[in-house]
């Protein structure tokens, strides 16, 4: 089957999603339904069919129009910078100087093929590209806010940008510099419902080698740039070598390696790597110099992001409360645990906002078979709504 006979297959799957909806409430399992409404599922289909990747500013105005449109009876706040948009929904009139809590959540995804852009659920997994990161994650968040926002009487903020997928450089950073605060931020990832509290920080780097244009037949005469930057790398992953399994190490990601020569009989005089480098919190301020160290003097070096991530002790009062919340409602232990990266809420790190990472069942995140567990929705519903009533009751702000 070729791709265009896959998306027309796919589109005639996507129409007959309402009868799927209509199978899963027959079912046995109706419990789901009680909390995870069609209207949930219909908003993650809606969500998922539209194309919101970073270059299609037109989809992304669309999502979040279609956010918006379901949220219409709070207080929005709009931001744009740099042809991005995002929003802040709050339960009060004005902007309170600090939140109690803000709900994170982003509407951006990485592109993938068009047909993945449809749809489907299947034993109870609802698959789609970004279905889990974040569609579904999104439509939940909302589903929560309307429900119980105007009832608690601390402020609250849904916070949706279209920017995370690409570091979220335009809309968290933007707001946290517009003077945003909040006592604790959850960001909606992926743990099946274990909770990261920590995570790695990360750098860009650019490092270029250059030496002298020079005729191939005179190989012996002058440095290759591209060999000087294979001697390079070589040193670098003798350094940071690969794992074999996750650790809680530094870890460098070669993602591009180019030169601007177009020709067989030159010798190349430059070559740039491109650098992900994953490293520990301790090492925040180690890192680019551990790098420097390495490098031939002869060689530029370009930074292009260098980002805090995540750190909260486990005795946080909100983490420990989520915790406590979600173990009573799963019957089984949330673990802490460590991620490789973090979401746009790192920004947070920098302004000593604590946050950390929630989310419920997933699998294959930004692959052909990424999905959400239908079922674990409702339980994260139940979850958040408890955590957030919770907070209100106990009159903790």
């Amino acid at each position: 089957m070729n791709e265009n006979e896959k998306l027309e297959s796919d589109n005639d799957s996507q129409k007959s999603i309402t009868n799927d909806v209509e199978n899963l409430k027959n079912d046995i399992w109706e419990k789901v339904f009680s909390c995870l409404t069609e209207e949930i599922l219909d908003l993650s289909k809606k969500f998922i069919l539209i194309k919101s990747d970073p270059e299609n500013k037109k989809e992304l105005n669309e999502i979040l129009d279609l956010a918006e449109e379901q949220l219409k009876e709070f207080t929005i706040e709009h931001f744009e910078k740099n042809g991005s948009k995002s929003i802040l929904v709050y339960n009060t009139e004005k902007r309170a100087e600090k939140f109690k809590i803000i709900l994170n959540g982003h509407l951006d995804v990485i592109p993938w093929k068009d047909y993945q852009y449809f749809p489907k659920i299947e034993n109870w997994k609802l698959y789609g590209v970004w279905s889990m990161d974040m569609k579904s994650n999104v439509a939940c968040l909302i589903k929560v806010f309307k429900n119980i926002a105007k009832k608690l009487d601390y402020p609250i903020w849904l916070q949706l940008v279209t920017d995370e997928e690409i570091w979220g450089f335009d809309w968290t950073k933007y707001q946290i510099e517009q003077w945003v605060r909040s006592d604790f931020i959850i960001a909606w990832e992926t743990t099946n419902f274990d909770i990261v509290n920590k995570a790695k920080w990360g750098c860009w780097l650019k490092i270029t080698s250059k030496w002298i244009t020079a005729h191939w037949a005179y190989p012996w005469k002058w440095e290759n740039a591209i060999i000087k930057m294979n001697n390079f790398l070589e040193i670098l992953f003798n350094k940071y070598p690969i794992p074999r399994e996750q650790e809680w190490i530094t870890t460098v990601n070669l993602a591009k390696i180019e030169t601007s020569n177009q020709t067989f009989n030159k010798i190349p005089d430059n070559c740039t790597s491109w650098l992900d480098i994953r490293f520990t919190p301790d090492k925040e301020k180690l890192i680019l110099d551990e790098i420097k160290n390495i490098i031939p003097n002869d060689f530029d070096i370009e930074i292009i992001a260098n980002e805090s991530s995540l750190f909260v002790e486990e005795n946080n009062y909100f983490l420990q409360k989520l915790k406590i919340i979600t173990e009573n409602i799963n019957k089984k232990s949330s673990n802490f645990y460590w991620a490789q990266w973090s979401s746009d809420a790192r920004h947070y790190t920098r302004i000593w906002c604590d946050w950390i990472e929630f989310w419920p069942i997933w699998w294959w995140i930004g692959t052909d078979e990424e999905w959400v567990d239908i079922k674990s929705l409702e339980t994260f519903y139940i979850i958040l709504e408890k955590f957030l009533i919770d907070l209100n009751e106990k009159r903790y702000y």
